[in-house]
């Protein structure tokens, strides 16, 4: 996820750089949407996977 994250954040560049201020501003919110979405699945796991075994 944070690689499509980043593949999103990469295209809105190359966009804004080339004048698509629409595009650019679209790849950017989906960029950021991504971005959150890894940063909280992180931290789940993070903290669901520290979990010893139930003896």
């Amino acid at each position: 996820m944070l690689y499509y994250a980043i593949v999103f954040l990469v295209v809105a560049l190359i966009a804004a750089v080339l004048g698509f201020g629409g595009i650019a501003g679209a790849a950017a919110g989906i960029a950021k949407i991504l971005f959150v979405v890894f940063i909280i699945l992180f931290i789940a796991s993070l903290i669901l996977g520290r979990r010893g075994p139930r003896v």
